[in-house]
């Protein structure tokens, strides 16, 4: 569903088109409708799904210039909102008088206030920050109409329910209210009920990885590094085809204009081209006159060409669907597939999620380095050779002038090495960047997969989660229980006296968990711990024996 048929103001929508976006995704067609007409939502949603433009964009659409605070927007952690007040202000570039302010701990309250003093229609806090203001009365929701809970399972998770409550009841009862959350755990929709007026009830169903024969892997690297290593894959590699996937058109521009810069043949797909453009494109990339198609989402549907080797997710999606659907272009027909997912900072999040909802088994690998790429492109020079060689090619025209250089009494190696280093010079047309971080013996940090940080011994000082002497704790719920790491840690930190810190390694499966703390603290966490209840369920602990 494209965004113009939403019936949005032309001022979003320059908006939207300078962000890149095409066309929207799952969660953003199920619940924008709803929310332009005013009504309450309750949306199943996870990171990376599009989600802060689902709500966003009726936010924006309803917040009148230059007005009072009119929308609020509730975020767990610092990190969440400013990701979601950027992207509100991106969305909302071009809506003049539209001011959106941030207010999270850990930081200036009195910058904050003088913020709010000088005028702000549209406020992204976290709770505890949000109730400081309150208190001081520098945040009045007197004229609010919009209330949106991002990651509301989340926040639940972190102790904030009676905060959440506490901040809603100030808010007029004639407020539009959105609940965003990864599960719809009963809890969550008792709280709902308090506060909305017959929600409509939003699931995106999650498809699972099907395909098979495609060997999937995971890099994380800096932004900048991204188009070095993207060089460095094709080299290794040597694809037939190639897609990589972006999630904006501009990127889409930017990264076919640098890649080519590199001496690549590459082109672009995007949703500007015209047809007869598309065309054009996709004949190349058929017949092979380029070897890298670079596209977006909307614009790589409907491609079905059998020789794609490669994809690389240069950007995640923006939902786990489109994975799927990614990856599905390579291994068609029997053949075997590569896929490549590039990860910058808290990317690794949003992959886990992927993983998660799609059952694909993606592996870490190192970011290849100078000397691997030289070692490979020797490898595959050498192959190249040999393909000849077998193939009882004609080379009647060139043996004349192997035996004439024999006869000047050069030895048949070194004409060889020769010929060879000519062939290899004249291929090097392929611009490389040396990488500080990984080609000078530095060694870029990568944070990893859960199940690939399983196992490794964590080195250094001050690492408070590690002991010398550990005790194990079996907790009766698990993953289908909505325990997540998270979880764990907020229930020591909320219902005992011994704080996050003891908490060490957490394994989590369907029905139960396994809770690492020192052996001091044991007894007195079982002590604690069982027989609690929470969320309208009663936990028992005890220790546990291998």
């Amino acid at each position: 569903m494209k965004f113009n048929e939403f019936n949005l103001s032309e001022a979003i929508l320059k908006g939207i088109e300078a962000m890149g976006f095409e066309e929207a995704s799952p969660i953003q067609a199920e619940s924008m409708a709803p929310l332009l007409e005013g009504k309450d939502v309750i949306a199943q949603a996870q990171t990376g799904t599009g989600k802060t433009a689902a709500y966003g964009i009726p936010m924006l659409e309803r917040v009148e210039k230059k007005g009072p605070l009119q929308g609020l927007v509730l975020c767990p952690t610092r990190e969440l909102c400013l990701q979601v007040a950027n992207e509100l202000a991106n969305l909302g570039a071009y809506k003049k008088g539209v001011k959106i302010l941030p207010v999270y701990g850990g930081t200036s309250i009195e910058r904050q206030i003088r913020a709010l003093k000088g005028g702000v229609q549209i406020v992204v806090g976290t709770p505890g920050r949000v109730m400081d203001h309150m208190r001081r009365k520098t945040l009045r929701f007197d004229d609010l109409a919009v209330a949106i809970l991002d990651e509301a399972d989340e926040m639940f998770d972190m102790g904030f329910r009676d905060d959440m409550r506490t901040i809603l009841d100030e808010t007029p009862e004639t407020r539009q209210t959105c609940f965003f959350s990864a599960t719809m755990e009963k809890d969550i929709m008792d709280f709902s009920r308090k506060f909305q007026r017959d929600p409509e009830i939003i699931r995106i169903k999650h498809k699972q990885l099907t395909v098979e024969n495609i060997e999937q892997y995971y890099l994380e690297m800096k932004a900048s590094m991204k188009p070095e290593i993207l060089s460095r894959l094709v080299d290794i590699y040597d694809p037939t085809l190639a897609i990589v996937f972006c999630n904006t058109k501009k990127r889409v521009d930017a990264l076919v204009s640098e890649m080519a810069s590199r001496g690549y043949a590459v082109d672009g797909l995007h949703g500007d081209l015209k047809q007869n453009q598309r065309d054009a494109v996709m004949k190349r990339f058929r017949n092979s006159s380029i070897d890298m198609l670079v596209a977006t989402d909307v614009a790589a549907r409907g491609i079905d060409v059998g020789d794609v080797d490669m994809v690389v997710n240069y950007d995640l999606p923006q939902d786990e669907e489109y994975y799927v659907h990614r990856i599905g272009r390579t291994a068609r027909a029997g053949r075997k597939g590569l896929s490549f997912s590039f990860i910058v900072g808290r990317d690794i999040y949003k992959l886990e999620d992927i993983v998660r909802y799609t059952k694909a088994d993606l592996a870490y690998m190192e970011l290849p380095t100078m000397e691997q790429m030289d070692v490979n492109k020797r490898e595959n020079l050498e192959g190249k050779v040999a393909e000849i060689l077998d193939s009882e090619a004609d080379l009647s025209e060139y043996k004349p002038m192997v035996e004439s250089m024999l006869r000047l009494e050069y030895g048949a190696v070194e004409i060889s090495a020769a010929l060879l280093k000519l062939l290899d010079e004249s291929t090097q047309s392929k611009k490389h960047d040396a990488l500080d971080e990984v080609d000078y013996g530095k060694k870029f940090r990568a944070r990893g997969l859960r199940k690939d940080r399983k196992g490794k011994e964590k080195k250094g000082k001050g690492n408070k989660k590690r002991f010398t002497s550990n005790a194990k704790l079996y907790m009766d719920k698990g993953r289908k229980d909505g325990i997540t790491p998270k979880a764990i840690l907020a229930i020591f930190k909320k219902e005992t006296d011994l704080g996050r810190d003891v908490v060490g390694n957490i394994l989590i499966r369907d029905r139960h968990t396994v809770i690492e703390v020192p052996k001091k603290a044991a007894k007195s966490a079982i002590e604690q711990l069982d027989g609690m209840k929470s969320r309208g369920k009663t936990y028992h602990v005890r220790a546990y024996r291998d």
